[in-house]
């Protein structure tokens, strides 16, 4: 395959270049990237120089540079990642998501249209489906009916209609995966997971929304990419599959209790967490039904929940650098703004 990678530099997409690269050495891919504060190269230190792999910094958003480098570079197959992706930022600004996640999507599958390309695979989230009450056992499944509830996932959803129109429209052979709240390593301190290991680490304590009982479905990085590498060789064009971890409906406030006992805090975690104004408009809960991927794919997560913590934990404390360097300059000005001193 000769692959466009759009937002490789980011969390996913980094992992997914590394994860491919290794697992198809004879495949070339292409990493478009704009390097918004979120893209970070030295995630890709490793594959640097290699003939298989190059990168351009561009924005998705210029239709002339897409086109060219699908042209140029004979590329075959696309993986979206680029996107705007945090609610919270969505909160503040919705404009840059809609510029982003709609736009730029919308002229990325254009450019496909062009270039002939054989596979769109669009990734997106399953936070377009909105919430789940606590008290109930229901999971979002691939039939569930769209509901976005913040300017993200509203940003995300209009995205997914647009990658389908383009299948049912035009011909674009498409395929789209919804996956859950992703963690492991390389993911920008901002996320509750990567932002409560760090805080623990410099000493400072973690910030908690409401009342701590938000529920998400946590997904291993790696364990995603493999989900990515099945629906691209094995999946069926114009389907959707949903991709979720092995969590049971684990409450924020037990994830972080969970990093703090790792961390051989779990004694005084009450010291370590700080309570903080719910954000409007706040999603209770999310659950992920996979098994049509399992049926139809063969795919189920390979890494329980504590495990991948726990390898998550491990990496981060190993890579003080990467992320000191994340959490200064910038992040600490959108951090104070967010979060207060």
């Amino acid at each position: 395959m000769r692959l466009l990678v759009t937002g490789g530099a980011g969390f996913i997409g980094s992992n997914f270049i590394l994860y491919w690269l290794k697992k198809y050495p004879k495949d070339f891919i292409l990493n478009l990237d704009k390097l918004t504060y979120a893209g970070n190269l030295e995630n890709l230190r490793s594959v640097e120089g290699s003939p298989n792999y190059e990168f351009v910094k561009g924005d998705i958003c210029d239709g002339k540079l897409v086109l060219s480098l699908l042209k140029e570079y004979k590329i075959d197959t696309i993986v979206h990642f680029a996107a705007e992706s945090h609610v919270d930022r969505s909160i503040l600004e919705p404009a840059p998501f809609v510029k982003t996640n709609v736009e730029g999507t919308v002229i990325l599958l254009e450019s496909a249209l062009k270039a002939k390309v054989k596979r769109f695979h669009h990734i997106s989230t399953d936070e377009v489906f909105g919430e789940l009450s606590l008290d109930s056992e229901d999971k979002f499944s691939e039939n569930t009916c769209y509901s976005p509830r913040s300017p993200y996932s509203a940003s995300k959803a209009a995205s997914d209609h647009f990658v389908r129109a383009f299948y049912t429209t035009y011909g674009l052979p498409i395929t789209i995966s919804n996956c859950s709240n992703n963690f492991g390593p390389y993911q920008f301190p901002e996320k509750l997971i990567p932002l409560a290991i760090t805080n623990i680490l410099e000493g400072k304590k973690v910030p908690i929304y409401g009342d701590g009982l938000y529920v998400r479905d946590w997904l291993y990085v790696k364990d995603h990419c493999r989900a990515i590498d099945l629906i691209l060789h094995k999946g069926k064009v114009g389907e959707t599959y949903l991709v979720g971890g092995l969590t049971e409906d684990i409450p924020n406030i037990e994830v972080v209790r969970k990093i703090l006992r790792i961390m051989g805090k779990g004694e005084e975690w009450e010291n370590w967490v700080e309570f903080v104004k719910d954000r409007p408009g706040h999603d209770r809960r999310y659950a992920i039904d996979w098994s049509k991927i399992n049926r139809e794919l063969g795919w189920k997560p390979k890494y329980s929940f504590d495990t991948a913590l726990k390898l998550t934990v491990d990496w981060y404390v190993k890579n003080e650098v990467w992320w000191r360097r994340v959490k200064s300059g910038e992040y600490r000005e959108y951090y104070e703004r967010q979060y207060g001193e």
